[in-house]
């Protein structure tokens, strides 16, 4: 069945025609078309910009969570999407629909005139346009790669910026070192405009230093003047103002207790009581982050398994993840995954491979830049992980099921594959 010539599906489709490439960092092209549409990105509820390497989405999620518990309304703009298209996009609290969905993107795709431009940058400019339109109270904005020359890098200036842990990662766009990394990623600091800056290498605090001195940015950094741990099964949060005893994050990790910290900051800023961070980590949901499968047909193929999806791609995530595994009951684990030829996979897979009896390796299906599955197979055993392959997620899961149908069984590597999963298992 073909798509409605005016169905956002379609005009998505038409979009990724504008320009061959799907990353060349500029704004040259999204200052063009937001200079079509009468700026828009002038005409939004208070912003707030989280860039980093890993983290953001969980950041932005726990800052959403707080802010609703206040009673207050929340745009919020995230990539990638998961399922659908429709995710990237929530107005007021409530994903966008199909009908103001398919109006800005075909104001956008007019407006832009069959000019060159990535389909990010356009999928960026229709939600600032949607944006722009629907009242709120905040809104927040993910970077989707790097952030001095992300096309979410237009706000003049925002209420707030934040800046989660950056690590390595996207070499051949943002630079070979963390210092260029964090440069990239300091490039969304404003002068004068407060910055929350999570954990961080030292290099990259130097680097975050020195340009929010330049531009007479106030920081609010961790291990100087905010400090989160966990204690006895809670979440212990302090800074200038005092201390906070919360409930853990409803996100599984001693990173999401990092992430939660950075969060926690960022209301404290925006003037949030204890109930409203306390809302933030109770109320949090963000999927394929440690995500337990309990429903759906992948899980009814394998009822006694214990299924998990996780979209975590880095060496840093392949870290976290790591500590994740090594703090669940202990319990057989096998791993189901599938990568990117673009990212660092033994660096990915080395810290989990003390943690699963076993590897299986797929190719992510409808993905061009996909790790064949034989390449991801032949990365685990060099890390000392048993290793086979399938066709798909499900035969994987269906031959691991067989042999060990109590066992916990992990997808990971993308969240790319993590969305095909769960678009499966819907």
């Amino acid at each position: 069945m073909t798509e409605p010539k005016h169905s956002s599906d379609a005009i998505l489709a038409r979009m990724m025609a504008l320009h061959p490439k799907i990353i060349d960092l500029t704004l040259d092209r999204v200052w063009r078309l937001l200079a079509a549409l009468d700026h828009p990105e002038n005409h939004l509820p208070p912003v707030v910009h989280i860039a980093g390497t890993n983290g953001k989405g969980s950041t932005q999620a726990l800052i959403r969570a707080g802010l609703e518990g206040m009673g207050k309304s929340v745009h919020a703009y995230t990539s990638p999407h998961l399922a659908r298209f429709h995710e990237r996009i929530r107005l007021a609290g409530a994903l966008i629909d199909e009908a103001h969905l398919t109006e800005v993107l075909d104001e956008c795709y007019a407006k832009n005139g069959g000019e060159s431009i990535t389909y990010f940058e356009i999928t960026t400019v229709a939600a600032l346009l949607a944006f722009s339109r629907v009242a709120a109270d905040y809104t927040l904005l993910e970077v989707g790669l790097g952030g001095r020359l992300d096309a979410t890098n237009v706000i003049a200036r925002p209420e707030l910026t934040i800046i989660t842990p950056i690590s390595i990662d996207h070499e051949q766009f943002l630079g070979d070192t963390l210092s260029k990394i964090a440069g990239e990623k300091a490039g969304i600091i404003k002068r004068g405009v407060p910055c929350v800056v999570g954990p961080q290498p030292d290099e990259a605090m130097d680097v975050i230093e020195t340009t929010a001195a330049r531009l007479g940015a106030p920081l609010i950094a961790y291990g100087q003047h905010w400090h989160v741990w966990e204690e006895r099964g809670c979440l212990v949060y302090q800074d200038e103002t005092g201390l906070l005893d919360l409930p853990l994050p409803g996100l599984l990790g001693a990173h999401q207790v990092q992430n939660a910290g950075a969060a926690i900051a960022a209301l404290r800023y925006l003037g949030a009581d204890e109930a409203a961070c306390e809302a933030a980590m109770t109320g949090v949901e963000w999927p394929a982050r440690m995500q337990r499968l309990r429903k759906g047909p992948l899980v009814e193929a394998a009822p006694q398994v214990e299924l998990w999806l996780d979209g975590g791609h880095n060496a840093a995530a392949g870290e976290a993840l790591g500590r994740v595994l090594a703090g669940l009951p202990d319990r057989e684990t096998h791993l189901i995954c599938g990568m990117l030829n673009t990212k660092d996979i033994k660096g990915y897979l080395a810290p989990l491979a003390t943690h699963a009896k076993s590897l299986t390796a797929v190719s992510i299906p409808g993905e061009m830049n996909t790790l064949p599955a034989e390449e991801t197979a032949a990365a685990a055993e060099a890390v000392g992980l048993l290793a086979g392959e399938a066709e798909s997620v499900q035969a994987a899961l269906w031959a691991i099921a067989e042999k060990a149908p109590q066992a916990r069984v992990l997808i990971c590597g993308s969240l790319y594959l993590a969305g095909r999963v769960l678009q499966e298992n819907s």
